[in-house]
């Protein structure tokens, strides 16, 4: 069978050369091409297995993970990866709180009850109920790292869910918007503490051949919570003058937390975290529990524990790696950090924020007022997101990064360019038919922004992050995302009740400068292990060539070219 990727700017097709039956079984070459201008492998490297050992050549520039893994293991049929995928799945959804509130927020907007109950909360008052819960995630931000290094990802998990369910209870008994406010801040508070660890853990247990497809599902699974948060405050708004219309989906807003409270405990720890903490036997045995079948003597657990040590035994010897430093103290390091921020602006100041959280003044602006239909167009655009954004996920390992970066904001300048004009169009000649045309090129745009940035922004700097730096990095590009989305939430109403359509100008003129950054800057990690993509960075001349080989020799495998 053959898969061609794109890296380092040239077509790679790979070859399996199978002798029998089944994987493993005797002999297995995988051949390498650069296609279409060769025909002839230019390096291949063979696997020979005979009882416990393992012996073989492999080409310094592939991911050597690939050449370990059982084909016949798959997601569908193997009970393992189904419970370990199950558990994953538990993680996933701390995304979902996020999106439930930002949908949350935009139904509550036409919901009358909630409007009458908090005396119409308007301009910098409707700015601050949105964007609290981002300053909350912001104030949280500096401590989530320490948490997730020092008690590890799972508990730090069930930490930010308990603060979660506390909060959503409080504010769905809210009788004051004070109350309201600080509830939301607490929830952004406990979701910035639960998001800081719950990705990490995704990557850094998945099954190697799955790890960019689920871990890009959970910034996708945004979208279910605001599903479930659109439809349920378009179904609430029939709870006619009770406060219910907008408290029961405040109650809804903290079930995903319960599950994690509950069941968070039955979450395999990261296997990383552990081998950090001297707790090595443990991190063996998930490895090989979820990724072997529990053979501890299986190449690709071999090599992923020997990755995994080798790469933390180093850093710990190494000042650079230490503090906050670390972020900056390397070129490689620097790079990573001009990469994470940019994404993390890119993925707010898209255009997209101004339908995320005021699609309500939006519709206004093209003459669409009435809730219900306001309602029932913000549900439908939750439920094409999600379907755009998974198939999204699952296209990532195939298509690569820089495709679906490049293809999704070259798509978004274009349709948001045609939804600008056409406002401004209907402004002038109150045409219904351009007020339909804006709405469809408001879900066009979307389909775009999910192509790359619902499956990727997440996955994309948790991967190139090594594990010295993964959880301050991510804090760090949590926080710049939660600091432009409060930018977003307080200015994007205020300068749309001022100048209206021409407010979405300065969003074309980012988009353009979003393409041009992602074509030069972005790296392409398609392939790769956590450990194997530091080579991108860092060269390989640096520390993650010596894991590598460290890691190789211990399966048995001879680097190509040596004897």
């Amino acid at each position: 069978m053959g898969d061609r990727f794109r890296r380092s700017r040239e077509y790679v097709r790979w070859r399996w050369l199978i002798s029998e039956s089944g994987p493993f079984k005797k002999l297995v070459t995988l051949q390498k091409y650069y296609w279409p201008a060769q025909r002839v492998p230019t390096a291949s490297y063979t696997i020979l297995e005979d009882d416990s050992e393992t012996q073989g050549v492999v080409d310094n520039n592939s991911g050597v993970y690939q050449s370990l893994i059982d084909p016949h293991r798959k997601w569908y049929n193997n009970r393992r990866l189904i419970a370990l995928h199950g558990w994953l799945f538990l993680l996933l959804i701390t995304s979902s709180m996020n999106g439930f509130d930002a949908s949350l927020m935009n139904g509550l907007q036409s919901e009358v009850s909630w409007n009458e109950y908090f005396n119409h909360p308007r301009g910098g008052r409707l700015g601050l109920i949105n964007a609290i819960l981002n300053i909350g995630s912001v104030v949280a931000c500096p401590f989530a790292p320490y948490l997730s290094d020092g008690i590890g990802r799972r508990k730090t998990v069930a930490f930010g869910a308990v603060i979660m369910l506390a909060a959503t209870a409080v504010q769905t008994a809210a009788r004051s918007v004070g109350v309201f406010i600080a509830a939301r801040f607490l929830v952004g508070f406990g979701l910035a503490i639960a998001s800081n660890s719950a990705p990490m853990l995704v990557a850094e247990v998945s099954y190697p051949p799955y790890r960019g497809p689920v871990t890009s599902m959970y910034n996708c699974l945004w979208y279910s919570g605001s599903i479930i948060a659109a439809w349920t405050t378009f179904g609430a708004e029939h709870f006619n003058n009770t406060t219910w219309s907008w408290r029961l989906p405040s109650l809804l807003q903290g079930l995903p937390a319960l599950a994690q409270v509950l069941l968070i405990w039955f979450v395999p720890e990261s296997p990383r975290w552990l081998v950090s903490e001297g707790r090595d036997s443990e991190a063996i045995e998930i490895l090989a529990y979820y990724h072997a079948d529990s053979n501890k003597k299986d190449p690709l657990i071999v090599y992923e524990y020997d990755e995994i040590k080798t790469s933390i035994e180093l850093d710990r010897v190494s000042k650079a790696n230490v503090g906050w430093k670390s972020l900056f103290s390397t070129p490689g390091n620097r790079k990573r950090l001009r990469i994470i921020i940019a994404l993390a602006w890119f993925s707010q100041w898209s255009g997209n924020g101004l339908v995320s959280f005021y699609l309500t003044k939006v519709l206004n602006n093209i003459g669409i007022t009435k809730p219900s239909i306001q309602l029932l167009i913000n549900g439908i655009l939750q439920t094409w997101n999600l379907f755009w954004a998974l198939l999204a996920s699952s296209l990532v390992d195939k298509a690569g990064r820089r495709v679906l970066f490049l293809t999704s904001s070259s798509g978004m300048f274009v349709c948001f360019t045609l939804q600008t004009v056409l406002t401004a169009r209907y402004l002038s000649t109150h045409d219904s038919g351009l007020a339909h045309a804006v709405i469809a090129f408001i879900f066009l745009f979307y389909a775009f922004y999910d192509l790359a940035f619902s499956p990727l922004i997440v996955s994309y700097a948790l991967e190139i992050l090594p594990y010295p730096i993964r959880a301050k990095g991510f804090t760090l590009f949590h926080s710049m995302v939660s600091a432009a989305v409060i930018f977003n939430q307080y200015v994007n109403p205020i300068a749309m009740e001022h100048i209206a359509w021409k407010y979405y100008i300065l969003y074309c003129v980012i988009l353009v400068f979003e393409v041009f950054f992602l074509y030069f800057f972005l790296e392409e990690t398609k392939g790769l292990s956590l450990e194997e993509t530091a080579v991108i960075f860092d060269g390989e001349d640096g520390a993650a060539k010596k894991i590598k080989e460290h890691a190789i020799e211990q399966v048995g495998l001879t680097p190509l070219g040596e004897d």
